[in-house]
């Protein structure tokens, strides 16, 4: 039986979303910062089904009615809370596409990628890793935290609503700019006041990989992947990278070649494997590559991590 095709609701430009929210033309047909305040109908339409942007999206939310969850615990601020989505992102499901939508948002940005074209934001943007978490990662906001971000939009809601003139891009991405700078702060602050929550994924994921290298799963199915890792702890790969090197100083991937090195030591210090089928054993496809990882990490070889250890 063929599968069935998923569909997904493109929005290709700003003034598609306009179009399909009933709003008026964007003033400028590359950004636009909608004001749900003044739009109360908008926060209650949504796409038929999960949807792409062809541009950036960043949502502020207000305060929620009910408590949230993060694993096993409460979120710790429920004042409201930041969302950003990035060009050709899924947001949202078929089964639950009201939960995507900008309803419950205050303000919404939409940015396409050519506005910051020829400004150094262009390609700096691309590395806050918050544009590829999923919605339940959300920036949740203390209450002085939420003041600060709804000045932001407001200054940037001002100045998009204002005469447009040689100086509006360039305050506008200043403004821009601030706000992401601003989230990365506030998420670093999340990693830390979420510290208990963040040690239990830690313990998960070292039984994850300990199961993994002491059973045949790395011999059948190969070395562990990130996605692998962010899937079994219901985390998108950016979020558990940045949460890791929070926690650790390592993102994901070094991480699990830390545990991969452990693992390795441990055998070749217990064993006579040779080092060809100690990487096999690990998952690799090519001794080559385990032995040039393992020298990277140690500044030994395999061989002479063995000699020296006997």
């Amino acid at each position: 039986m063929k599968k069935e095709e998923i569909t997904h609701y493109k929005f290709d430009s700003i003034s598609d979303a306009h179009r399909f929210f009933s709003l008026p033309k964007p003033q400028h047909p590359l950004i636009s910062i909608i004001n749900h305040v003044n739009n109360p109908v908008v926060a209650h339409q949504a796409p038929p089904y999960s949807h792409v942007l062809g541009f950036y999206k960043m949502s502020y939310k207000a305060k929620s009615s009910s408590k949230l969850r993060y694993g096993q615990s409460y979120y710790d601020f429920d004042e409201g809370g930041l969302l950003f989505a990035s060009p050709n992102q899924v947001i949202g499901n078929n089964d639950d596409a009201g939960n995507s939508a900008v309803q419950c948002s205050r303000y919404t940005l939409l940015m396409h990628p050519d506005f910051l074209w020829n400004h150094p934001l262009a390609k700096k943007i691309k590395q806050y890793g918050f544009f590829s978490y999923t919605a339940n990662e959300t920036l949740y906001l203390s209450e002085e935290e939420e003041a600060t971000i709804i000045s932001i939009f407001q200054m940037i809601e001002h100045e998009l609503s204002s005469r447009i003139d040689d100086f509006s891009q360039d305050i506008v991405i200043a403004q821009i700019e601030l706000l992401l700078n601003f989230a990365n702060r506030f998420y670093k602050r999340q990693f830390i006041t979420r510290k208990a929550v963040n040690s239990d994924i830690l313990q998960q994921l070292d039984d994850l990989l300990n199961n993994y290298f002491n059973s045949d799963t790395s011999l059948q199915q190969g070395l562990p992947t990130v996605q692998f890792l962010a899937e079994h702890v219901n985390l998108s790969p950016s979020y558990l990278s940045d949460m890791l090197r929070s926690q650790t100083g390592q993102n994901a991937q070094q991480y699990i070649h830390i545990k991969l090195i452990e693992k390795a030591k441990e055998i070749l210090s217990t064993t006579n494997l040779s080092v060809s089928e100690v990487a096999y054993t690990l998952g690799f496809e090519h001794p080559q590559s385990f032995s040039k990882l393992f020298k990277s990490k140690t500044n030994l070889s395999p061989l002479e991590f063995r000699r020296s250890f006997n």
